[in-house]
């Protein structure tokens, strides 16, 4: 079997399937010999932010001549950017070896009568066998969905949680409150185990501090009292935070999403913790965060055009607001350019939109997934909720072609999925359009 062979294999499991039990990936991983048992494991779960938090806490081990391994999801333009040591995915070849490794152990429950992995449970094993592999000395685990029974969630050790921002997403599996879907994220917490979590939302912070509290796991709670914003431009954001440690040290990262302030912060917070017994240099840590570019989070694809990973209400607030700023006293207004899957609330993403957004023109298109919302469908939506012009382009080429001739002065920002995301990078990146 080739490179090609294996990811259309992974591509062919069911995707959005019931969870197996942690029991069935425990096994799973013991017929894989458990793999990364003994390093050090950082878990990562929240409903937005997650996969930055463990970019910048990457970045920051990095920094410190510290060997690690990143298991993330989803990818945008390759399946091996879930599985990256020192931020590189993995090569085909490297990916083609833990793949047959894994299938070898497939096989085996197979004439057991266990179950087949699902494909993010296939995937999760193939990462922890490549970090065991390059005898990394800490894994990032970010969950998929929810936490508790998250396969993931199958690290019985970890030596710190990090529960990022909460807000509904997923209602259908995880719970249609607040409280139910940060019951789930507070699965991840475990006995005696140190907590690092976003504080900002009061209903999601009562049930992480009771179940901290529960487990005797020790918890240090992030509000936007933490830092204070000094600049946000479209390619760089500064901020200062409000401790004791750097109160006078100016922090820049290369984006322009206010909500990775938070972000940033909470990686800090969890590498001051990991390092807590050590000489650090805050020199290193600056020019480390300053050199984090996480694709699809406000990342400017080409000139006038930023994709953002937005796919929930939370999300696309969060968007919205950082919008709000950059263009400020501009007379030019954007165009947005929008799509989405059905499992996401994404009449209330658009109401959002729509209401907290001044825009020349919303442009509505299809992603490639069979869970996409027709364009048709989006485009009705939309003109519930605005009187601006409303263009349908099922075609991710015309949509982007409309855009550019509506954009006159103004920026396109491209938002709702990061499908919609990865598909841009790659129409932008094989020179096929050019905004």
């Amino acid at each position: 079997m080739n490179y090609e062979q294996a990811a259309a294999y992974i591509e062919e499991l069911p995707k959005f399937t019931k969870k197996h039990t942690l029991d069935h990936t425990r096994e799973f991983l013991r017929r894989l010999g458990n793999p990364g048992e003994d390093r050090k494991i950082i878990h990562v779960a929240g409903t937005n932010g997650k996969g930055s938090v463990c970019a910048y806490i990457q970045a920051i081990l990095m920094a410190e001549g510290k060997k690690t391994g990143f298991f993330t999801s989803p990818h945008l333009v390759s399946i091996n950017e879930r599985i990256r040591v020192d931020n590189v995915p993995v090569d085909d070849e490297a990916f083609l070896g833990v793949f047959c490794q894994v299938m070898e152990a497939v096989e085996g429950m197979r004439k057991d009568g266990i179950a087949h992995p699902s494909y993010f449970e296939f995937l999760y094993g193939m990462a922890m066998k490549a970090f065991a592999a390059a005898d990394v000395e800490y894994i990032i685990l970010e969950t998929g969905l929810g936490g508790r029974l998250d396969a993931t969630n199958s690290a019985g050790h970890p030596c710190l949680t990090v529960i990022t921002s909460i807000s509904l997403d997923h209602t259908d599996i995880l719970g249609d409150t607040i409280e139910k879907i940060a019951a789930e994220k507070a699965g991840i917490i475990k006995e005696g185990v140190p907590l690092i979590f976003d504080g900002n939302s009061r209903a999601a912070s009562n049930i992480l501090r009771k179940t901290a509290e529960e487990k005797n796991a020790p918890c240090r709670e992030i509000s936007k009292n933490a830092y204070e914003i000094l600049e946000v431009g479209r390619k760089s954001i500064a901020f200062c935070r409000s401790n004791a440690y750097d109160k006078d040290v100016t922090w820049k990262m290369p984006v322009c999403g206010i909500y990775q302030v938070m972000n940033a912060v909470l990686a800090l917070e969890a590498a001051e913790y990991l390092f807590s017994d050590q000489h650090v240099s805050r020199e290193k840590w600056q020019k480390a965060l300053a050199s984090v570019k996480w694709q699809g989070r406000m990342e400017e694809a080409a000139p006038h055009v930023t994709i953002d990973g937005a796919h929930n209400p939370g999300a696309v607030e969060a968007f919205a607001e950082t919008v709000r700023v950059l263009e400020e006293g501009k007379t030019a207004r954007p165009v947005i350019v929008f799509s989405a899957v059905e499992d996401k609330n994404y009449e209330q993403m658009i109401s959002c939109l729509c209401g907290s957004l001044d825009v020349s023109a919303y442009i509505v298109t299809e992603i490639e997934d069979k869970r996409r919302v027709p364009a048709l469908e989006l485009g009705q939506v939309f003109e519930k909720y605005t009187d601006k012009k409303v263009i349908v382009k099922k075609e991710l080429r015309d949509a982007l072609d409309a855009a550019r001739d509506m954009r006159g002065e103004g920026e396109i920002y491209c938002l709702g999925s990061l499908y919609l995301a990865g598909m841009v990078k790659k129409l932008l990146a094989g020179g096929e359009e050019h905004a």
